[in-house]
């Protein structure tokens, strides 16, 4: 999917086993495509859009005065929720079916400043190696100019979907 497309976008849950049937990858590309809900916390960070290819994942969005600090940036929970979200779902992008992730740890460094006039963002997870129990991925958030305003790293753990009863 073109990552200038903007299909609508709901949030919500997909039932495990929808998710439990298809790879991670096509899980990701219906999500993008509309098809599917994000994850409700991408409510929070103002999603506006994304892609996803088989390891490299990017998510799109706006900063806002509701995600300010009391000092007047944006707080740092909005780039770690975009970039946790980026660098999971890379790897995610990369399983088989009936395979699904949780993050183990992640880290990020802050480079520069987020305020509302920074406009969109978007941020890009890249899979660096994912095997049959970890999975590992980078990250990086950007400005519409290209510049880097944050970047980081997880550990992800690879486990089979649980079955339903």
């Amino acid at each position: 999917m073109d990552d200038k497309a903007t299909p609508p976008i709901s949030f919500g849950l997909t039932p495990p086993e929808v998710l439990a049937a298809m790879s991670g990858l096509d899980f990701l590309r219906k999500m993008f495509a509309g098809e599917l809900p994000h994850a409700t916390m991408m409510a929070q960070v103002g999603l506006t859009g994304g892609s996803a290819e088989q390891g490299l994942v990017t998510f799109r969005a706006v900063p806002g005065p509701q995600h300010y600090n009391p000092i007047g940036t944006v707080h740092g929970g909005f780039a770690a929720t975009l970039l946790d979200s980026a660098m999971g779902c890379a790897v995610q992008s990369m399983l088989p079916a009936g395979t699904v992730y949780t993050s183990l740890e992640f880290k990020i460094s802050l480079i520069r400043a987020i305020t509302r006039e920074t406009g969109e963002v978007r941020a890009e997870g890249r899979a660096l190696n994912v095997g049959r129990r970890v999975g590992t991925a980078e990250g990086r958030l950007l400005d519409g100019k290209g510049r880097l305003l944050a970047h980081g790293s997880t550990t992800c753990l690879v486990f089979e979907a649980p079955k339903l009863a």
